[in-house]
């Protein structure tokens, strides 16, 4: 026996495309679905960290022919109380605001209260709020202030070129200080020196970090080194 079906064109629901439903919906028709074939709501409860009422609430909302129903609506109430505030008031704030245009509202409370209108500092900044979404008041640009202080330029050192590569021993050789403490008032500064290429090292260990030290430090490494050298990358120490 052949069994001969229609195309999937003759399907009616052919023409719709599927519902992509988001995650929180779908969790909600899961668990719709369990308490279905379950019947303990309290199992639901539990698996899916939700009240009872939430679960009844789901149900009532729910329409098997339209899935869509489970997805999440705007809570905002139908009606919204209006702000009652004069124009006299509207206008203070309006005119103060004008007038200092970088102070805020606990600035320009102060001003406001000065003029007869008792009004509280979070009142006023309903009352700006409400001018800047209208227009009536737009905020100066923001001046960008940064806290970190500019270094001036280095005389004694230039920054490495990108083009430039360590190629060959002593085309690059790192140079740092560290700082070690090994006793209480003991203090110890070791200069190290590293060849990016060779991987040559050298180590010296003197009581302070300082000019003088690093001098006596160069020397050395120029004196160790078996070749010579051509740059030496440092960082922002004082002693270099």
């Amino acid at each position: 026996m052949e069994i001969i079906g229609l195309p999937w064109q003759f399907n009616p629901l052919a023409k719709y495309p599927p519902l992509a439903l988001p995650p929180k919906a779908r969790d909600r028709l899961r668990a719709l679905q369990l308490w279905h074939t379950t019947g303990d709501v309290r199992l639901v409860g539990q698996t899916f960290q939700v009240s009872r009422a939430t679960l009844y609430r789901w149900r009532a909302q729910f329409v098997p022919q339209d899935p869509s129903t489970l997805q999440e609506h705007s809570r905002r109430p139908r009606r919204v109380r209006r702000p009652q505030w004069p124009r006299a008031l509207v206008a203070a704030g309006r005119r103060v605001r004008q007038t200092y245009p970088r102070w805020g509202k606990d600035k320009l409370v102060i001003l406001i209260r000065r003029e007869g209108y008792p009004v509280s500092t979070s009142a006023v900044g309903r009352i700006l709020a409400t001018l800047r979404r209208q227009g009536q008041l737009v905020d100066p640009p923001r001046r960008v202030v940064s806290a970190r202080k500019r270094r001036p330029p280095r005389p004694y050192a230039v920054r490495k070129p990108r083009e430039y590569q360590a190629r060959h021993p002593g085309d690059l050789v790192q140079v740092d200080t560290l700082d070690i403490r090994p006793l209480p008032g003991v203090a110890l500064k070791p200069f190290t020196a590293r060849d990016v290429v060779s991987r040559w090292d050298v180590l010296e260990v003197h009581q302070r970090a300082t000019a003088t030290s690093a001098v006596a430090f160069l020397h050395t490494v120029r004196r160790r080194m078996p070749f010579p050298i051509r740059a030496l990358p440092v960082d922002g120490g004082s002693e270099f």
